[in-house]
C-alpha cells in the first residue's frame, strides 16, 4: 500500500513537472508527459505534437548558428526513453509514431568542418557545422544506444538496431544495424 502511495505521488509530480516544462517550448500538443529532469536549451525553436512521452534525462538543444534559427519538430505519439540527446543547429524533424530507445543521440551538427580543421584549434573552440538536416519518418523504431548523424533521412517503418551509427540515409521498410549502419533486411 505504501508503494502505491509513493507511485501516485511520483505520477502527480511528473504531471506537474510536465505542465511546467510546457512553458519552455514554442508549441506543445495535448498530453505532454516529461519525467524530471529534462534539459531544454532553445525551447522557443522546438515544437512538440500530441501524446509526447519522455523518460528521465532527455536533452533537447536548439543552438542558433549565425543568423540561422534551428528547428526541432517532434510529431504525435512519439516516445523517447532514458538519457536521450537531440541537438540541432539546422533542423531535426521526427514524424509521428516514433519510438526512440535509451541513450540515443540525434544530431545535425559537429564541432568543425572537415576539411579543413585546424589542428591548432581545440574542438570546443571550433564553430558548429551542419552537413544537413535530419528527418526521421513515421513509425521508425530506433534501438538503444544508436546515433543518428547529420544529413540523414530514415524512411517510414525502418528499424535501427541497438548501438548502430547511422551515417547515411536509409529507405523505408528496412532493418539497419552496425557501425556504420547497413541494411540487413527489407520487408
Amino acid at each position: 500500500m505504501f508503494r502505491r502511495i509513493i507511485d501516485s505521488i511520483r505520477k502527480i509530480f511528473h504531471r506537474i513537472y510536465s505542465l511546467y516544462k510546457r512553458l519552455y517550448f514554442k508549441r506543445c500538443g495535448k498530453r505532454l508527459f516529461i519525467k524530471h529532469p529534462c534539459y531544454v536549451f532553445g525551447g522557443s525553436m522546438i515544437v512538440i505534437g500530441d501524446n509526447f512521452h519522455a523518460e528521465k534525462r532527455l536533452r533537447l538543444e536548439a543552438f542558433r548558428n549565425g543568423n540561422r534559427d534551428p528547428k526541432i519538430f517532434i510529431g504525435n505519439n512519439v516516445e523517447i526513453t532514458w538519457d536521450c540527446h537531440i541537438g540541432a543547429i539546422n533542423c531535426i524533424e521526427i514524424d509521428d509514431n516514433v519510438l526512440i530507445g535509451s541513450r540515443v543521440l540525434i544530431t545535425d551538427h559537429s564541432h568543425g568542418h572537415i576539411p579543413p580543421i585546424s589542428a591548432d584549434v581545440a574542438p570546443i573552440r571550433r564553430e558548429l557545422y551542419s552537413k544537413g538536416p535530419v528527418k526521421i519518418c513515421k513509425n521508425v523504431w530506433i534501438g538503444e544506444g544508436a546515433s543518428i548523424l547529420p544529413g540523414v533521412t530514415i524512411g517510414e517503418n525502418t528499424i535501427i538496431g541497438a548501438g548502430s551509427v547511422v551515417t547515411h540515409s536509409l529507405p523505408a521498410n528496412c532493418v539497419a544495424a552496425g557501425v556504420p549502419a547497413k541494411i540487413i533486411k527489407t520487408f
